[in-house]
């Protein structure tokens, strides 16, 4: 029956725009006529109840076409009407968007369509023309008794749990879509957190409904076989429930299989859907790398919702049934609970022993049905179907949810996926991959240690989830659980980071890998919340790198040497101290353990309590060093003593005293490595030759960095007396009268500077590009570049007399900026370098201070300069007067308020254009005398009382805040200052082009390769990496034992527990009052039993009993 007045009022309604998108939607929606079908009766088979008047089918006689009426050999020999005998499919002719009157102007989908419709048709419809987001989870609610009504528990799970579960991770929840019991309750939960959540959401939670068309009211409103776009649904009583359309659906597909009236017609179609979408690819996060996880929810439900699930079963599809809710979901709880514990009890037969416990259970099962269904009739099929259910029972999770929080609802729907993923593992061969990645997905760090994580891993399963479809994906991971943290940190899970970490070994270099990915992905990342949430998570990872080390420094201060520097093949051969510096841990640094490090590596082999001044005398008199006025560390003995216990037994733990401290100690290391390796054992530094006591102590004593800073820093003084001494004494015209031997000097040494910022640009990458990208990172750098720059520009433009003014000014500034470089050298120093710190934050204020001032100062020297001179075209007294006075005025200089009332009164002005253009001082206008002294007092308020002191409450804020860390960023620095002169030649310029050159003869004539760039870095054998692997594990395990320790004392963590407890409590009494109840039961049996037995005992054997033996139903039949 064809029906156009929606479709008409639907178009009266609509504007121009409305008119465009109905044409356009016809338009790509008109194909569906001609692949979707809808389903008409094709042969009357006369309901005997009704006289003749209707159709088996539900539909009167006259709704039928008269090919179906006219067949009548074929009525008179069927007894059952079926669909897909006895009806045909034709074009659908009800489809396109639905708009229901009195609801929102939201528009919702729907299709009439047969029910041997293809799920991939309809799939297709739902996600490309449709526009439905694909699903990162598929939820079919199924069941509800229409006897009885729905519990309130029920409700609040559905509202509560499943819908909250399901926004969480943008799924599809599955139902009727009618306004009547389950599909009105899940519209409402549906709409109400629809209205609650964020109009940004990325999880939007997709009700779909799928009803028979037969059952739908007023659904002529829909029928149009050119598409309602949109169709106007008009219901009456909305209050009550009803088979009409629910609003808070998105989508319907109404499921049609001829007949009218009649329910379940869509349950085969639905299942088809439901197994098409589970093998269908989706996208957690984009990814598109898992199947669309689709799990049934039971709720109540009828008898006839058995074959449903078989079938759904039989699919792998996982089943979670709502304990207490009534009806089927019950009865499924009885058998799930009652004979999966009780044994089963093989039959009295002799021929069939195989048989006997199946045929028992079936037993069992028929009671139990009987005792939940007493009015089905035919009940054979019925509990064949059920007790195929049981046998699938791996595949069906009960949850009890009157006695639980809806809030741990997707705890247990994803167990019922893990639990489903068991199932499968038997028959695929990659089980637990999608439900890995749900739990990163959701976060769900109790699932994977419970579920996935709780025996032994096949890594080589994991190795496919981590690789995914790359070409390593037949490769086994090497450390797999070190892939599952990176995994996590770049997905932001971050307990499951967090998990994964535990259970990943290099606790320290992890936690310092998972910082510095989180800290660059917080830099590219744009919304707030995710933002402070990753640095949060850094914060994290930092203090746990930081607390770990503390407690290995406690435990052994040379071990815990060692693990700094040494390279790690996880993490790309990179060590803790570099991993650190990347991810800019300071924290990290300010441990007691990285400093006592980076000072012995700053000393090298002296002591690190040798006074300054007994550097110095040394230093100038280079023969004091072989007295006993310097103190050095005998580090020959160190390691004899170190490799005592090693000689006696190889596995102990006496390999970690030995770490790499100086450049000579690189050095000698590395010879040894190449010419002792036959001599040496695998894993163990060996020592090197003994040296003459006078080689020795002189490299002992220049090769430590801080002989070297020292060198640099007076040789850099020398260097400034020497600039100055240039620009104020000996400044010599151009050539040939210039420049001085004291300026070539100065040149040379300049020279020799350039050559040491070459050298350290090419030893920090692999490449030109990178090692200057790396170089011009640090400041000071650039600060070396900005100084070197201009000493060249200064040193062309005075050669040549008409730019030698201007070369001297530049040269001028020029020794400005390699004087502020003098600030670099005294980070070192522990009382200047956090000062150097609050110097550097303040700066930022004065910036922002700058900025305010000029504002002021532009307004007020504009609008001083426009009132006092009507005319004045001389840019150099504008600019004067606009910028410069009104900068004076701030500290008291430039004229005062008794001069700005004194105008008119210059002596040498005058008011002629003429003159005034050809460069006269003009006289001041007396008009404005007044507005002018009102802006001036403005002007200083703001200026010298508003101003002033922002800029000194910004620098005691600075100042209070970086006072805090200054230590911490002071130490921070530190190391970079160490590690630069580490790296540097004993030598200082200009005497450092001897150790240039000495290095140009070894790397490039001799080829030699370089060891001072690999500093700080130890390269264990792989029996040596282990234990010092195996030790920081330990290490960690304690350290986590103790925290734990610590939060489960807290009153938070008691009443926890106390609350946990109670819940089993409480949870223990309930199963225990079901128990007494049952043994009440079985206790009543029994009695009646004896009263039998002894009734026929008292008559004799040879009597008949009066009664057949009592029978035990409705309770387990053992305890």
């Amino acid at each position: 029956m064809k029906n156009t007045g929606p479709e008409e009022g639907g178009r009266e309604g609509g504007g121009g725009d409305n008119t465009d998108n109905t044409c356009e939607n016809k338009k790509s929606q008109s194909w569906i006529p001609k692949t979707i079908k809808k389903r008409v009766c094709s042969t009357f088979v006369e309901d005997s109840v009704s006289n003749g008047a209707l159709c088996q089918c539900g539909a009167a006689r006259n709704d039928h076409a008269s090919v179906a009426l006219g067949d009548y050999f074929s009525t008179a020999i069927v007894n059952h009407w079926e669909s897909m005998q006895h009806s045909s499919e034709q074009p659908t002719d009800a489809f396109g968007e639905v708009q229901f009157a009195g609801a929102s102007k939201r528009h919702s989908h729907f299709l009439r369509l047969s029910w041997s419709t293809e799920p991939f048709f309809v799939y297709n419809i739902l996600t490309t023309h449709w526009g439905l987001p694909p699903p990162n989870l598929v939820v079919s609610v199924v069941g509800g008794n229409s006897r009885t009504q729905i519990k309130t528990w029920v409700r609040e799970i559905l509202r509560q749990g499943l819908v909250k579960a399901s926004q969480s991770t943008g799924a599809w929840i599955l139902t009727t879509g009618l306004r009547e019991r389950l599909g009105r309750c899940v519209g409402q939960a549906v709409r109400d957190h629809a209205a609650a959540a964020s109009s940004v959401s990325l999880n939007k939670v997709v009700a779909l409904g799928i009803a028979p068309w037969g059952i739908v009211e007023k659904r002529e409103q829909l029928v149009n076989p050119q598409g309602s776009f949109p169709a106007r649904y008009y219901v009456q009583n909305i209050s009550r429930d009803s088979c009409s359309l629910d609003n808070n659906y998105q989508a319907f597909l109404l499921v049609d299989d001829g007949s009218v009236g009649r329910r379940g017609g869509e349950m085969g179609f639905r299942a088809r859907l439901e197994e098409y979408i589970s093998h269908q690819r989706t996208g957690i996060l984009g990814s598109g790398s898992i199947d669309i996880p689709v799990v049934c929810m039971l709720i109540s439900g009828d008898a006839d919702m058995l074959k449903r699930m078989d079938r759904s079963l039989k699919s792998c599809i996982p089943w979670l049934v709502l304990a207490g809710s009534g009806g089927l979901a019950d009865f499924l709880n009885d058998v799930l609970e009652n004979l999966s514990s009780a044994p089963a009890v093989p039959s009295s037969g002799e021929g069939n022993s195989e048989a006997g416990p199946s045929v028992d259970l079936k037993d069992r099962v028929s009671e139990r049905f009987k005792k939940h269904f007493p009015s089905e009739v035919q009940t054979d099929k019925l509990v064949e179907q059920a007790f195929s259910i049981y046998q699938n029972r791996g595949l069906i999770t009960v949850y009890h949810g009157e006695h639980e929080s809806p809030n741990d609802f997707d705890t247990v729907l994803l167990k019922t996926l893990v639990g489903a993923s068991k199932q499968r593992a038997l028959v695929e061969a990659n089980p637990y991959s999608d439900e890995l990645k749900l739990a990163v997905t959701w976060n769900r760090v109790d699932i994977a240690k419970s579920e996935l994580f709780n025996g032994d891993i096949q890594w080589k399963r994991a190795t496919k989830v981590l690789h995914g479809g790359s070409k390593y994906h037949q490769q086994r991971c090497p450390h797999p659980w070190a892939s599952l943290f990176l995994w996590a940190v770049l997905q932001n899970r971050s307990e499951m980071a967090l998990f994964f970490w535990e259970m990943a070994g290099e606790a320290v270099l992890s936690a310092l890998g998972g910082c510095k990915i989180l800290r660059e992905l917080s830099k590219r990342e744009d919304e707030t919340e995710t933002k402070l949430s990753m640095k949060e998570l850094a914060q994290k990872f930092e203090n746990l790198a930081h607390d770990i080390f503390s407690s290995c420094y406690r435990s052994d201060e040379n071990r815990s040497f060692s693990l700094l520097i040494r390279k790690s093949p996880v993490w790309g051969h990179s060590t803790c101290l570099q991993m650190g510096v990347s991810a800019d841990a300071r924290r990290f640094f300010s441990n007691d353990g990285v400093q006592s490090l980076l000072s012995q590596i700053w000393w090298g082999d002296m002591k690190r309590n040798t006074e300054i001044w007994k550097l110095l005398l040394a230093f100038f008199c280079p023969i004091l060093c072989y007295t006993t006025l310097i103190s050095f560390r005998n580090q020959y003995d160190q390691q004899e003593e170190e490799r005592m216990p090693f000689e006696d037994e190889l596995d102990t733990d006496s390999l970690y005293g030995t770490t790499v401290f100086s450049f000579s100690d690189i050095k000698q290391r590395e010879v040894d490595s190449e010419g002792q390796k036959s001599d040496a054992i695998k894993g163990v530094p060996q020592r090197p030759p003994q040296r003459p006591f006078i080689v020795s102590r002189w490299r002992q004593f220049w090769f430590a960095p801080v002989t070297s800073f020292l060198g640099n820093v007076l040789m850099y003084f020398l260097f400034l007396l020497l600039f100055a001494y240039v620009l104020l004494v000996d400044f010599k015209p151009p050539p040939p009268s210039g420049p001085a031997a004291t300026e070539c000097v100065l040149y040379f040494w300049v020279f020799t500077l350039v050559c040491e910022e070459i050298r350290q640009t090419l030893f920090l990458g692999t490449t030109w590009s990178q090692s200057f990208r790396l170089y011009i990172q640090d400041v000071w750098n650039k600060c070396d570049l900005t100084a070197i720059s201009l000493f060249i520009v200064g040193l062309i433009c005075r050669m040549f007399h008409w730019s030698h003014e201007f070369g001297r000014d530049v040269l001028c500034l020029d020794y400005m900026v390699f004087t502020l470089r003098l600030i670099h050298i005294f980070a070192i120093h522990k009382q200047l370098g956090p000062k150097l710190i609050i110097v550097g934050n303040m700066m930022k204020d004065v910036f922002f201070f700058l900025f305010f001032l000029g504002v002021w100062v532009l307004a007020y020297g504009v609008a001083n300069q426009a009132l006092i001179y009507t005319y004045d075209p001389n840019l150099n007294r504008i600019f004067l007067r606009v910028f410069y006075m009104p900068y004076l005025h701030i500290f008291g200089y430039g004229s005062s308020i008794e001069e700005e009332m004194d105008v008119g009164r210059e002596l040498n002005c005058t008011d002629n254009v003429t003159l005034i253009e050809s460069g006269e001082e003009p006289c001041r206008n007396q008009d404005s005398n007044w507005l002018v002294v009102i802006l001036l007092v403005v002007y200083l308020l703001v200026t010298n009382i508003l101003l002033i002191n922002l800029l000194i409450a910004m620098f005691s804020y600075t100042f209070s805040e970086v006072q805090e860390d200054s230590d911490t960023y002071w130490k921070f620095q530190r190391y970079n200052l160490i590690v630069e002169y580490h790296s540097r030649p004993s030598l200082a310029p200009p005497f450092i082009i001897l150790s240039h050159i000495k290095v140009f003869i070894k790397r490039i004539i001799h080829k030699v390769p370089s060891v001072k760039i690999h500093h700080f870095v130890l390269d264990l054998e792989a029996k040596a990496a282990n234990r010092l692997s195996t030790w920081e594990t330990i290490q960690k395990e304690d350290f986590l034992t103790a925290r734990n320790k610590i939060q489960k004392s807290s009153d938070s963590e008691r009443l926890k527990r106390m609350s946990a407890k109670v819940d089993d409590v409480l949870k223990r009494l309930t199963e225990s009052k079901e128990f007494e109840h049952r043994l009440q039961a079985q206790m009543e049996h029994y009695s009646t039993v004896l009263n039998w037995v002894v009734d026929t005992l008292a008559q004799g054997s040879t009597v008949k009993p009066p009664r057949a033996p009592p029978v035990l139903r409705g309770t387990s039949q053992n305890l």
